[in-house]
């Protein structure tokens, strides 16, 4: 048994030493993604304390993460029976968790990132102005801007594409679309290796 358990930490530990440094290499907080995937592997509810030990993070490091998780609606806070501390539960449905990331990484990076540029682009020519009566430093600036646009705009347009697929966990439909995707870079000269 003991053998057993050592497996299982030692599998704990690398799993979620992985999955942070994933995340972390895609732009998400590192101790959120630990925190969530050492839930996540956990066949029970995990309080604040556990955590913090586990991780080796500070209670406001603990907590601040939880409060995200939570936000994000990828963990939830339970109670038990018999003890007055907060104890947290991950979503275990990976395909739910992943859509709920999609949604809130669109939410609150993508599309302020995008209004953000509008607003720039919108300051820099206004509605009662026409590009070309701008100085030739301003226009370039324009058009810069509106290829950033539409850069957040494809970003934008493959979460949208995509989240229905990952609701449903319809793997077919995402398979065809990376195959797709797939297709269109071997066909393209500028993407070969």
């Amino acid at each position: 048994m003991e053998d057993g358990v050592a497996r299982k930490e030692y599998a704990m530990e690398q799993i979620v030493g992985f999955w942070g440094e994933m995340a972390s290499n895609w732009g998400i907080n590192r101790t959120m993604a630990q925190i969530y995937a050492l839930l996540y592997l956990s066949g029970s509810p995990q309080h604040t304390d556990a955590i913090m030990e586990r991780l080796d993070i500070s209670r406001g490091n603990a907590n601040m993460n939880l409060r995200s998780l939570v936000e994000w609606n990828i963990v939830r806070k339970t109670r038990q029976t018999g003890s007055r501390k907060d104890f947290y539960v991950a979503e275990k449905d990976l395909w739910e968790a992943t859509a709920q990331i999609i949604r809130e990484r669109e939410r609150r990076e993508i599309r302020p990132v995008k209004e953000q540029l509008q607003a720039c682009a919108k300051h820099l020519v206004r509605e009662d102005e026409r590009l070309d009566d701008r100085p030739a430093d301003e226009q370039e600036m324009y058009v810069r801007l509106q290829d950033l646009i539409e850069l957040v705009e494809v970003f934008e347009s493959f979460s949208k594409a995509l989240l229905p697929h990952v609701r449903r966990q319809n793997v077919p439909a995402i398979k065809r679309m990376m195959t797709f995707a797939l297709t269109m870079t071997d066909a393209d000269p500028d993407t070969r290796g």
